[in-house]
């Protein structure tokens, strides 16, 4: 007997064929940035939304209850910034949970929501809520985007970038997969041990307590020099630094070349074995990835810091592919970040 046609799944797909694919019910562009676009007659409304599951994006012995309603926040707000947005109007969050969750994992994960979204802006605007299996966080956030001084809205698009253009990292990359495997235990004693208390700490608030870097986009408009029009294309780098660059070059149809010497690894980590490893693909720094025209991205690295230049966009490309500065080293070819579905 012969088999039936075989039938795709989502396991063969991984993460970004299957958003590709989705993005035929969407008007064109609407599923290729951080965030969809909204006009309206009196301006641009961004909307994101962010799903957090248990077991995947949060658990129990690495994140309290109010480090995942944290973290639940700064990974959509940091969407809203990735798109140009100044600051958050608010958010919805669906909770879905089994009857048997303790009111207290609720109470703190909405207490978290709340801390961050008071840190740096919106307000819990509403949301639902249902039994099930599993513990997950729906969240969709709101914002506007960052008007220019012309009174145009100013959207930073993945697709936007350019050959010549930098490549900026708004911060170092690495210390939340440092902090995550600190709270894992996976660093033999004689190591974690070694490590400076000051970096243990950072590490660990950088997983458990992301910053949206809205100060990074306020930045841009405040470092733009006269005459040069407003084209920044953009990521967050949720995914990690590697697959946030690689995004940047699909998209805008480029080659991206990074420079092994500058990049982002945070200086008190840097002697670590895993360091350039956890700094191209650990993930979760929630750091912006950008490419603009050279005098821009200096004037914002003098403008922004902790920022720094980490490579180039080169000729055009439409497979986007990602490699060294130095044509003498090779790329990893491990460093692609987290990808839903793929085992």
């Amino acid at each position: 007997m012969l088999d039936g046609p075989q039938v795709e799944r989502l396991g063969d797909l991984g993460e970004w064929r299957l958003i590709e694919r989705l993005g035929r019910f969407a008007p064109p562009g609407q599923f290729s940035d951080d965030a969809a676009l909204l006009r309206q007659g009196g301006g641009t409304l961004v909307v994101n939304t962010d799903v957090l599951v248990e077991g995947v994006h949060f658990s129990e012995t690495t994140t309290a209850p109010i480090h995942v309603g944290w973290r639940a926040a700064a990974a959509n707000l940091s969407d809203l910034a990735a798109m140009g947005c100044s600051g958050a109007l608010g958010l919805t969050v669906g909770l879905v949970a089994p009857p048997a969750t303790p009111w207290p994992w609720v109470e703190g994960v909405y207490e978290g929501l709340l801390a961050c979204l008071q840190c740096h802006g919106g307000l819990l605007l509403g949301g639902d809520c249902s039994s099930g299996t599993q513990r997950l966080l729906a969240v969709t956030a709101l914002g506007r985007l960052h008007p220019q001084d012309s009174g145009a809205e100013a959207a930073i698009h993945r697709a936007d970038g350019r050959p010549g253009d930098w490549l900026v990292s708004s911060g170092p990359h690495g210390l939340s997969r440092l902090g995550l495997a600190l709270l894992q235990d996976e660093l033999p004693d004689s190591l974690a041990g070694n490590l400076p208390q000051s970096l243990r700490q950072r590490a660990i608030t950088a997983h458990r307590q992301p910053r949206p870097r809205f100060d990074a986009v306020m930045a841009l408009h405040t470092s733009r020099p006269l005459h040069c029009p407003w084209r920044v294309a953009g990521t967050d780098s949720s995914d990690g630094l590697a697959a946030a660059s690689r995004s940047i070059a699909t998209t805008s149809g480029c080659r991206v070349l990074l420079d092994h010497d500058a990049l982002p690894i945070e200086p008190a980590m840097a002697d670590l074995a895993q360091a350039e490893q956890w700094c191209l693909s650990g993930g979760e720094d929630f750091e912006l990835v950008l490419a603009l025209e050279p005098a821009w991205a200096e004037a914002l690295l003098a403008q922004l810091p902790g920022s720094q230049r980490i490579g180039t966009l080169t000729a055009t490309d439409p497979t986007g592919s990602i490699g060294w500065q130095d044509p003498d080293l090779t790329f990893p070819d491990d460093a692609v970040g987290f990808c839903h579905f793929l085992s």
